[in-house]
């Protein structure tokens, strides 16, 4: 199937507008009536095919009965569908529930990350969540509950409807102790349960590599059936999807090169089992952690050494 003409935009006002038809009760056909519409016309119009004023918008949205907030993003959205490329600021912190991320995700077909400092909110185990969100200084301490259930809708995303995933950690990732000891442990477990689905592969990124392709930082590589790819990166106060065929194609240079100096996925396991054995192994007088570069071999040493 050839790929389609389309941005990041275009399908979120197609998707909000689709929703608001949906949400007044009445059928497509009937909301077409009454804006003086063809049936036709108003499908061809939500499938990105045809466009419209932005009054002939607020007359659809205001027979749907639409809530003002979501009529004023959908207005704002009309004139720049068709932009590629989409930075978005939020103040102190990113929403709890990021909506562009999720409808993306719902429609790709390949999804792959690289994290060099902590673990993706699409691995993470509860209690990391909560210990991550516990560290940031801008998130207000009521959305706990809220975050805690934005993170688990991204994660159901990734099962059930053939989403193949390949997530690329580096191995301080995997050293850093978010939280608690025991939140340490559960969530090399977390990952080992997570590797273990046919979906899912998870490749380990040496220390010992030293300077490596993705040194300036993470993102999220997704690719569609009928779609062009791109790329998601998350900042502490804004979010940027590219769209532009030569950045994209920059971060799947990076992907390969990723590829090419991590560990394989049979290889990523053993080194997952053999962290969760020492992490379960500690004792008392401190957790037995690994010497830099060390996770895929395997050596180990207890203290309160600085890495």
């Amino acid at each position: 199937m050839p790929q389609r003409i389309s941005t990041a935009r275009g399908r979120e006002f197609g998707e909000g507008v689709r929703a608001a038809i949906n949400a007044s009760g009445m059928t497509a056909r009937r909301v077409a009536e009454l804006a003086g519409w063809q049936e036709a016309k108003l499908s061809d119009f939500v499938n990105g095919k045809i466009g419209c004023t932005k009054t002939e918008l607020a007359v659809l949205l205001g027979i749907c009965r639409t809530p003002v907030e979501e009529r004023d993003r959908l207005l704002n959205l009309l004139p720049e569908t068709h932009v590629q490329g989409w930075w978005r600021q939020h103040g102190s912190c990113a929403p709890a529930r990021l909506r562009t991320l999720i409808q993306n995700v719902e429609s790709a077909k390949t999804l792959t990350t690289w994290n060099p400092h902590g673990l993706p909110a699409f691995l993470q185990s509860v209690d990391y969540v909560r210990a991550v969100i516990v560290a940031s200084p801008n998130v207000p301490d009521v959305e706990m509950d809220r975050r805690v259930k934005a993170v688990k809708e991204l994660q159901e995303l990734l099962f059930g409807r053939g989403l193949q995933c390949t997530f690329f950690l580096h191995e301080h990732a995997l050293q850093l102790p978010v939280g608690s000891h025991e939140v340490h442990v559960g969530q090399v477990h977390h990952l080992l349960l997570m590797a273990v689905r046919r979906n899912v592969t998870i490749r380990i990124l040496p220390t010992v590599v030293g300077a490596h392709a993705g040194m300036s930082g993470a993102f999220t590589r997704l690719t569609f059936p009928a779609y062009e790819p791109l790329v998601f990166l998350e900042h502490q106060s804004s979010t940027l999807i590219e769209e532009k065929k030569a950045a994209v194609e920059a971060y799947q240079e990076v992907v390969h090169s990723l590829d090419r100096a991590s560990l394989d996925a049979e290889q990523s396991k053993t080194a997952l089992r053999r962290l969760g054995e020492r992490l379960s192994a500690a004792d008392f007088s401190g957790p037995a952690r690994l010497l830099p570069g060390a996770l895929a071999g395997g050596v180990s040493f207890t203290g309160n050494h600085r890495l």
